[in-house]
């Protein structure tokens, strides 16, 4: 390493978040790059048996398979977990990997999951038609109702799970109450942060113990790659690291390069979405075919003060229901919009919108969207960074359509 990347090194620590974004990562190779080099190779090669029986069995540090390590998504997770202040992190194929990989690494038969009615749809089918099936018990809570988190916590529970602001319902999970309720009684607090990331909110500081991403959204930024994550301290995200290797879930090297280049302008980007979505989601409170906006930016939100206490901004997320309750409704409102893209991803830079009983959460039973908040009404935008005010003109094409 030359002096100058010796000297960076010894100092990143004391850098400014956002100047580790973008610098922290993989060590520079003889070659001298700029930016960090994909490491497109399924194995790699040892100079001796000696060499190669350290790597494999003493676990020296040195790459052996694509599937258990590599340098490229090495630099993504170090440069993750310095954002989110994690003392480790483990990076999965895609955000459902990393929930996967998370429950496979701490639950066995016989365990309580408590878990937030506000979660993505993904999220609860796989417990409630994979785990519960092999023994694991299921009981979903109000994400803002304190006493019924402490009233299931009376009875042993191995982890609790939420999502914050939640999907698409935008509830605030109080991260510290919640954590200090679940450190109390000896049970796993696993926070999602996919739509705050580290930049607006830090779970981990807040008492969580371990933190979930789907890298996918804010974190690549494009919607351009599949990726998840885990961090929390090292000895619960080893037990994770072991489950990934064996069961396969693995991040493309490709997919954590673009990570890393999506870390870089992160905080840039939400700090815009933000701005956008706040702006959006003041007008949409404004119009009559509205009835209500979700939005945790918003002073009319419920948790308005909590929201401010533990997050910096309200994020790029918002849902609203309309006046009329009939998905046609829905529908027709999303059919005559054109700017705002129709997909159920979120985290771009181009807006996107959908219609989350009949996309994200339309998997799910009736009585489980009900039980979510879920109505044929609601209409989710992830507000990109286009000019707000062409955002504006799609919505007011939208519910133009709505009188006719």
């Amino acid at each position: 390493m030359m002096d100058r990347d010796r000297r960076l090194k010894a100092m990143i620590a004391g850098l400014s978040e956002d100047t580790q974004a973008i610098r922290v990562g993989l060590d520079r190779t003889a070659e001298r790059e700029h930016s960090e080099p994909i490491f497109t190779t399924s194995s790699f090669v040892f100079p001796d048996a000696e060499t190669m029986a350290d790597a494999f069995v003493n676990n020296s540090g040195l790459s052996i398979y694509a599937r258990v390590d590599n340098p490229t998504i090495d630099g993504f997770c170090k440069r993750l977990a310095v954002l989110e202040g994690a003392d480790a992190c483990e990076a999965t194929a895609t955000g459902m990997g990393a929930v996967l990989s998370t429950l496979m690494a701490h639950c066995q038969s016989g365990d309580r999951v408590l878990m937030s009615t506000g979660v993505f749809g993904a999220t609860l089918n796989l417990v409630k038609n994979y785990f519960v099936k092999y023994g694991i018990e299921l009981i979903l809570i109000s994400p803002t109702d304190l006493s019924a988190w402490e009233q299931a916590l009376s009875q042993p529970a191995k982890l609790a799970y939420c999502e914050t602001p939640s999907n698409p319902t935008i509830e605030i999970v109080d991260i510290q109450a919640l954590s200090e309720l679940c450190r109390a009684h000896d049970c796993l607090f696993v926070v999602d942060n996919c739509f705050m990331t580290p930049v607006l909110q830090k779970p981990l500081a807040l008492g969580a113990d371990l933190v979930i991403h789907s890298a996918t959204k804010y974190l690549d930024g494009q919607g351009r790659v599949m990726g998840g994550a885990v961090l929390g301290r090292a000895d619960l995200i080893e037990p994770v690291t072991s489950f990934i290797r064996s069961g396969g879930v693995t991040m493309s090297p490709f997919n954590a390069w673009v990570f890393l280049k999506g870390l870089e302008t992160l905080s840039v980007r939400m700090k815009a979405h933000s701005e956008n979505a706040l702006e959006l989601a003041q007008w949409l409170e404004q119009q009559p075919q509205i009835e209500r906006v979700n939005y945790a930016g918003l002073e009319s939100h419920p948790q308005y003060a909590l929201a401010n206490r533990q997050a910096k901004s309200g994020g790029g997320v918002l849902s609203f229901h309309l006046r009329d309750g009939s998905r046609e409704h829905a529908w027709k409102f999303l059919n005559h919009t054109c700017l705002m893209s129709l997909t159920a991803n979120l985290g771009d830079v181009k807006t996107t919108v959908c219609h989350p009983a009949t996309s994200t959460h339309g998997r799910l039973d009736v009585a489980d969207r009900q039980l979510m908040g879920i109505s044929e009404n609601m209409i989710r935008i992830a507000v990109g960074l286009e000019s707000v005010d062409d955002l504006i003109s799609d919505c007011e094409r939208g519910l133009a359509a709505l009188a006719g």
